[in-house]
């Protein structure tokens, strides 16, 4: 759980992350950045700021805020019956991601999943992105990502969003941040 004075305190943050790469929000905007703490209470160590532009039927616009070495634990976006999952589009603005998808598993990974969960990070196939640069998952895809030693940026495009259907792999996680 997290507080309201600790949400205030991290969508300020995030909106300060999105201002160093240069993306422009409203007020408005950065009072509905989600600080994601996948109910962990680990935010810094598993979390992410969430900026939701637009998400409607057929589309979805996001920008990601990452802190330094922050995780976004390993999941995927199912299909829903006759539904497709979400195919999802990552660019990075700023900083280094290192995203981790299904696949030959990389031998010297650049990032490492936090200590307490490794176990539930299965996947191991290294995409380095840094600024400029892009890579679009494919629905009901296995991945995480963590950014480098600077914190990171990320746009993210993608179908329609139904995040409280991600599936993860720590059965721990709640994918949708409560704040009291």
């Amino acid at each position: 759980m997290m507080t309201k004075a600790e949400q205030k305190r991290r969508q300020a943050e995030a909106a300060a992350r999105f201002a160093e790469a240069g993306i422009v929000i409203t007020r408005e905007e950065q009072a509905s950045i989600e600080a994601a703490d996948f109910g962990l209470d680990e935010f810094e160590t598993t979390g992410l700021g969430v900026l939701v532009y637009v998400n409607t039927a057929r589309c979805c616009a996001k920008e990601l805020a990452m802190w330094p070495r922050q995780t976004c634990p390993e999941h995927r976006h199912p299909n829903r019956g006759s539904v497709l999952g979400k195919e999802e589009t990552f660019r990075c603005r700023r900083g280094v991601v290192y995203l981790y998808v299904e696949g030959d598993r990389t031998r010297c990974p650049k990032a490492k999943p936090p200590a307490a969960r490794k176990a539930t990070y299965t996947v191991g196939h290294q995409i380095v992105l840094r600024p400029g640069e892009q890579y679009t998952l494919a629905p009901d895809t296995m991945h995480w990502f963590q950014a480098g030693p600077e914190g990171a940026v990320v746009s993210e495009f993608s179908t329609s969003s139904t995040d409280e259907c991600d599936v993860f792999t720590d059965a721990e996680i709640q994918r949708l941040t409560q704040v009291v």
